[in-house]
């Protein structure tokens, strides 16, 4: 029987300034993300659907959870095949397509991690685990568009 994980959270919308949303102008798209024993996270929409910029939006967060998971399993990859990685950013976009109703969805995603390993790593194999992270990858596997990737690799100077 395969292992399940069991994840919870509790989203509170804290944008209401007295009036509920009796009107679509006057109250605020915040709200606090709580999960038990981690920091709180403030959220709100983007702000051309009204929402704070100050705020983490669910594009973003999606975004985020896109490219932190490829880059935990890229380098659980890399540390089981003896690829010894020194930096990692990635710098990635997204791309939300809005239909005529109003409604919309992702129609892609593009990872561009910019990755560093050591003299002694083969910088070949450090650029084709980008592939088998994102098949192992519990986020993109999920998703229902495309995620691309273009990675660099670097080999650090020594």
């Amino acid at each position: 029987m395969a292992a399940k994980h069991h994840y919870k959270s509790l989203l509170t919308w804290t944008g209401n300034k007295g009036s509920g949303t009796q009107n679509y102008k006057r109250y605020d798209r915040s709200y606090d993300i709580r999960i038990e024993g981690k920091p709180t996270l403030s959220g709100s929409s983007d702000p051309a659907f009204r929402g704070d910029s100050t705020r983490h939006n669910p594009e973003d967060m999606l975004l985020a959870s896109i490219s932190s998971c490829h880059m935990l399993w890229y380098l659980h990859l890399c540390s089981v095949n003896k690829i010894v990685v020194t930096t990692y950013e990635d710098p990635a976009v997204a791309t939300m397509t809005m239909n005529a109703d109003g409604s919309g969805q992702f129609s892609s995603a593009t990872l561009n991690p910019q990755v560093t390993v050591s003299t002694q790593s083969d910088s070949q194999k450090a650029y084709e685990l980008h592939h088998e992270a994102n098949k192992m990858c519990f986020i993109a596997r999920s998703m229902n568009f495309p995620i691309n990737h273009k990675p660099t690799i670097k080999v650090a100077v020594e």
